[in-house]
């Protein structure tokens, strides 16, 4: 597969890791590159003018990937911008910072939304995106999480979505052969707003700490550390099925 002219879709491309992917396909030399956003209009402009400012094209669309209607509104509106689709980044997500031990504090309402975003998100896209990629022969990556693997993350629903997202990878993998390969990453610790977000400026700078002094690699990882992994399984003609951990290595201490 060619990075070169390709035409993809980033869902939670507005920021964050998804936003590393979707620049760096332009610098690759993607032909266009659509950027799915669910709120921050002002983060997705901004990100669509770095994609162009590498010869792409770029297009902001609004949808909530969780909600069939919008995925299908989306990838039909993708597909007929670009006039076809061969890559999808599944990159959106959605968490709380919860204690593992406090689980009468999870909501119904919050492990709902949580699936919703992380599993069936997924999935709705890749089925829409399913005939154009196919078509175009392409690739599909799911952005999981170590929590996926490991106990570890914001909260326990979190980590059940994602170790489900890692297993519609292989799912999907089967399902889609031989046409469209299917892979994932597994980032741990990444530096990026959402780690702020969750625990506030101090703890954020707390976590990152902690991840640096655990890590093999001494350094906290950031989003361009996933995105460039991402774009090497896009090219790996031979690898579907897999979920590759990217955490600096600090998953094989125990």
């Amino acid at each position: 597969m060619e990075l070169r002219g390709a035409r993809a879709l980033i869902t939670g491309g507005s920021s964050g890791i998804g936003r590393a992917i979707a620049v760096d396909l332009a610098e690759a030399g993607a032909e266009a590159v659509a950027v799915d956003y669910a709120h921050r209009e002002d983060e997705a402009l901004a990100t669509c003018n770095e994609i162009e400012a590498r010869g792409a094209r770029a297009l902001p669309v609004r949808a909530d990937a969780s909600l069939a209607e919008d995925v299908k509104r989306m990838v039909r509106e993708v597909g007929d911008a670009f006039g076809g689709l061969g890559v999808l980044v599944n990159s959106a997500g959605y968490t709380e910072l919860i204690p593992f031990r406090d689980i009468d504090a999870i909501a119904e309402e919050t492990w709902d939304r949580i699936m919703a975003v992380n599993v069936k998100g997924p999935f709705l896209c890749s089925r829409e995106a399913a005939p154009q990629l196919r078509q175009s022969r392409g690739a599909i990556v799911n952005i999981a999480s170590v929590a996926g693997v490991r106990a570890t993350g914001s909260s326990l629903p979190y980590g059940v979505s994602k170790a489900g997202l890692i297993q519609l990878t292989r799912a999907l993998a089967l399902a889609l052969a031989p046409d469209v390969r299917v892979n994932a990453v597994a980032p741990g610790i990444i530096e990026t707003h959402w780690i702020t977000q969750l625990a506030g400026e101090e703890g954020a700078r707390d976590i990152y700490s902690r991840t640096k002094d655990a890590t093999p690699l001494g350094r906290t990882l950031e989003p361009p550390d996933v995105s460039q992994v991402v774009l090497s399984l896009l090219t790996s003609d031979g690898v579907t099925g897999e979920t590759l951990v990217v955490d600096g290595g600090r998953a094989i201490n125990y």
